[in-house]
């Protein structure tokens, strides 16, 4: 229920459903169904509704008077409706709809609406009777008598109450003669006259007169069996009224227990076996009667059945077997299958049926985009409606006159084949998903300049059905003259970028997220409240999904960033100023680092009439620096198209006061401040061109002299001056600091020294983290060595020096009173050392002296060494 004030001081109420009046003036109007809420908690059944609105209009005028917001009234209602629950149908309330629009034409009269140039009539609905149409044709009005009321003669409106009779009367006074005298012929008239509670759903004369003439010849020349049985199954024994048809609901009829299928719409239609009820809840003393638009014929086949036994389906047939929906159709359910014949399967592009058949989830998307998981019989269809398919995409179904339409086209030839698990209709053309297509086939009219440019430039070929790629597709006017006449190996890459190397649908992307192109860039992807964009350009609407990957419609030629934000304002030359400002404040870092931002970078126009001395104040006082400086950076990328339209939208600055930003006809401004140049793209960010500096409008100055600098550079705000006011220093903690750790290494090196006396032996050990290598050194002194031996193993090696001099070597002991200090150095390195090799070159014979301890006359070389736990050493000698 919607409640507004129409309280504009107009003689009359022009518009509205269900208004009251005062001396002329309307005070309140709601929409469509107030009307029947009143007559549910104050009405008997049977009095009218719209004569109750008239005579009390004064006292509920009177009590709402005295009102004035909505709200309060709003209450009200609430508290009318939940003193008693509605107890109707949506047929009930179009037809209380109906009373409401024909109030002026006296009590108990209905408005319906008639499809010109048919005998086509509904009771009138809100949409219908504003739009003036039904089924894209134009409707009249006429009035009747609501049911249950009679005219009398010389009396405006229905103020009778229609004679209630048993059901062969009552089917007379609904004017079903047709049917009474079938009843007549059948002998089925005295069972209908006797007791009992049978619920008739009569055909009208006319529905009589559109039977195929075999089947009514048929009818007529076996009434004792066949137009008996065919009465009977139009009958159940037991009264439903039109609130009692709930939708999915399956009736028991009189004839063989065969079911009857209702199916109740929110549009107020009633439909039982796809026949729409024309005239429902006529009373009788011993039942119900509801007329009906046509006969009604057995029905005992599912889906599955009626396909099987159908030869004009067997191409949709085998397609049903080979993707495994046509158990699903053998099975109790509610269904709409819309069924299309060989001839349309004939019409196909050659090798597309075969490619479609060539995967089973293909032609299982293929199957299910025909079926929808609910019953809808043409005749509930009065407008254009979108619905869900089994495959869990939507198609449109609508009418246009007589015929039903599939996505805007009249393809359907035979409507409402009804089975027990649903409704068939027939259709001459084959209706392929989005998930049965290659992505290319998914590109429509509006992106035609982007898929010939595709072929045209020989991208086409790496975009085979078996290759998984999503197509970023900008629409034909992005293509401008410039981009046209760009050299064909940039427009290339150009469109190399618009392409992705895998599958990514509209649900797997994620503010943030990298996609990977063609050309080998890397995408960012940004996601707002209301809209998706990747890099500059924003998608105009949901994705599509094919067999082999995904499409996005781009409103513009998607940039890839190639340099920082601060390359780009050093490249563009505009922005000297605001650089060496922001140098100046220590912040350059921020331009520089890797992120997300969004500058509004002012020009240096925005610096106009500011001196050398200006410029030094400016920068001398370094927290009021940071703080104008950081009120032009948010965190975060905000493109124009990202921005929501119409609206404000704060941005939070790193100044921490926030910038009031509006996109209006794709210009943006900022603190109403416009944007000449916008959406320069960085890697770290965005950039808005400024031609003012900008300045929180809540924060004051405490400096009469920078007051009067800032207010030579902002003009848009009054400055507010708060002496003794001072900034708040500003915790750079969003600058990221970067220690850079040069290592210098040195390569393998000999070095060669050269002493003087005795040379000393040293040990040196290093450890290192792999395995070290083990060499075996031969010295060679004096003549031919008489003892070399090198041996090389897997494992460690240990390097043995032997020196061979020209005598038999003697071994020289020395006893030392004390004990030897032997040295030792160990280094440790985190890489593979490089080994060093030492040399001394001394004057004299060398001599080797070997420190022995000698104990009970024997001596006993005592050799020192250490090893590292984690690996053994790599020993070098140094001489």
């Amino acid at each position: 229920m919607k409640l507004s004030w129409v309280c504009d001081g107009s003689p009359s109420c022009a518009t509205g459903l269900s208004q009251l009046q005062n001396k002329g003036r309307c005070y309140f109007k709601m929409e469509c169904l107030l009307c029947t809420l009143i007559r549910n908690i104050h009405l008997l059944p049977g009095e009218d509704c719209a004569a109750f609105l008239w005579a009390s209009s004064g006292q509920w005028t009177d009590k709402f008077k005295r009102m004035h917001q909505l709200t309060v009234v709003a209450l009200v209602l609430v508290a009318l409706c939940s003193l008693r629950s509605v107890d109707s149908s949506a047929y009930d309330k179009i037809v209380t709809h109906s009373r409401i629009r024909a109030r002026k034409e006296g009590p108990n009269v209905c408005a319906l609406q008639q499809v010109m140039g048919t005998k086509k009539k509904y009771f009138s609905t809100c949409r219908n009777w504003y739009k003036g149409t039904i089924c894209g044709k134009p409707a009249t009005v006429l009035y009747e008598c609501c049911p249950g009321y009679m005219k009398l003669e010389g009396m405006k409106g229905c103020p009778a109450v229609a004679p209630i009779d048993h059901v062969y009367g009552t089917l007379g006074l609904v004017k079903a003669t047709s049917t009474q005298r079938y009843t007549d012929m059948s002998k089925l008239r005295e069972e209908i006259e006797g007791k009992g509670s049978f619920t008739m759903f009569a055909p009208s004369n006319d529905a009589w007169e559109q039977m195929e003439p075999e089947m009514l010849s048929a009818l007529e020349s076996n009434v004792n069996i066949e137009l008996y049985n065919a009465l009977h199954f139009h009958m159940v024994n037991r009264r439903f009224l039109t609130k009692d048809l709930k939708n999915d609901m399956t009736i028991t009829s009189m004839y063989n227990d065969l079911g009857l299928y209702i199916n109740h719409y929110p549009n107020g239609v009633v439909t039982v076996n796809c026949a729409r009820i024309i005239h429902g809840n006529q009373i009788a003393t011993n039942g119900v009667v509801h007329v009906i638009d046509r006969v009604i014929g057995f029905v005992s086949n599912n889906i599955k059945d009626v396909l099987d036994v159908t030869d004009e389906l067997s191409s949709f047939s085998a397609a049903a077997l080979a993707s495994g929906v046509m158990d699903k159709l053998g099975q109790p359910g509610h269904y709409t299958l819309f069924a299309p014949t060989n001839e349309a399967f004939d019409k196909l592009a050659p090798g597309h049926l075969e490619r479609i058949m060539g995967d089973k989830a293909v032609i299982a998307a293929l199957v299910n985009y025909h079926l929808l998981n609910s019953v809808q019989c043409s005749e509930a269809i009065m407008s254009g409606s979108t619905y869900e398919t089994a495959e869990g995409s939507t198609i449109q179904i609508g009418c246009d006159g007589n015929s039903l339409t599939v996505n805007g086209i009249k393809m359907v030839l035979k409507k409402d084949i009804v089975a027990t698990n649903g409704v068939i209709h027939l259709i001459d053309s084959v209706l392929i998903p989005d998930s049965a297509k290659e992505v290319q086939e998914l590109l429509g009219e509006s992106q035609s300049t982007f898929g010939d440019m595709v072929s045209e430039l020989g991208l086409a070929a790496a975009l085979g059905p078996k290759t998984e790629y999503t197509l970023l597709a900008p629409v034909n006017n992005a293509f401008t003259k410039e981009v046209m006449s760009t050299e064909e190996s940039l427009l290339k890459y150009i469109l190399e970028n618009h392409i992705l190397k895998l599958k990514v649908t509209l649900s797997e992307l994620y503010n943030g997220q990298l996609l990977e192109t063609l050309a080998g860039k890397l995408l960012r992807v940004f996601i707002y409240r209301t809209a998706v964009c990747i890099e500059n350009a924003c998608m105009t609407h949901g994705g599509k999904e094919g067999s082999n990957g995904a499409l996005h419609v781009m409103r513009s030629i998607i940039k890839p960033a190639e340099e920082t934000m601060y390359e780009r304002l050093i490249s563009d030359g505009r922005f000297r100023i605001f650089l060496s400002l922001m140098e100046t404040a220590g912040l350059t870092d921020v331009l520089k680092q890797e992120g997300s931002y969004t500058v509004f970078a002012p020009t240096d126009d925005a610096f106009d009439g500011l001196n050398e001395e200006d410029l030094a104040l400016l920068k001398s006082d370094l927290n009021a620096l940071r703080v104008i400086l950081l009120y032009h950076l948010s965190n975060g990328v905000f493109i124009n198209g990202g921005l929501e339209g119409g609206v404000t939208n704060l941005l939070k600055t790193l100044q921490g006061n926030n910038l009031e930003v509006m996109s209006v006809n794709n210009s943006i401004h900022v603190n109403s401040v416009d944007v000449p140049d916008s959406d320069l793209m960085a890697t770290n960010g965005v950039i808005h061109v400024v031609k003012n500096v900008l300045y929180p409008a809540d924060l004051p100055v405490g400096r009469q002299d920078l007051l009067v600098l800032l207010k030579k550079l902002i003009k848009y705000i009054q400055i507010k001056f708060v002496s003794g006011f001072t900034y708040t220093e500003i915790p750079l903690t969003f600058i990221k600091r970067t220690i850079t750790t040069y290592v210098k290494t040195v390569p393998e090196t000999t070095v060669v020294r050269v002493i003087e006396g005795e040379p000393s032996i040293i040990t040196e050990t290093r450890v290192i983290e792999t395995e070290p290598t083990l060499t075996h050194v031969t010295r060679v002194i004096g003549n031919e060595p008489t003892k070399t031996r090198v041996i090389e193993t897997e494992g460690p090696k240990i390097t043995k020096v032997t020196r061979v001099i020209e005598t038999d070597p003697t071994v020289t002991k020395v006893v030392s009173e004390v004990k030897p200090v032997v040295t030792k150095v160990t280094r440790v390195v985190e890489v593979n050392p490089s080994q060093t090799s030492v040399t001394r070159f001394i004057d004299g014979k060398p001599s080797i002296t070997k420190v022995t301890r000698v104990i009970e006359g024997h001596f006993v070389l005592n050799f020192q060494s250490r090893t590292s736990q984690e690996s053994p050493p790599s020993m070098a000698t140094r001489i």
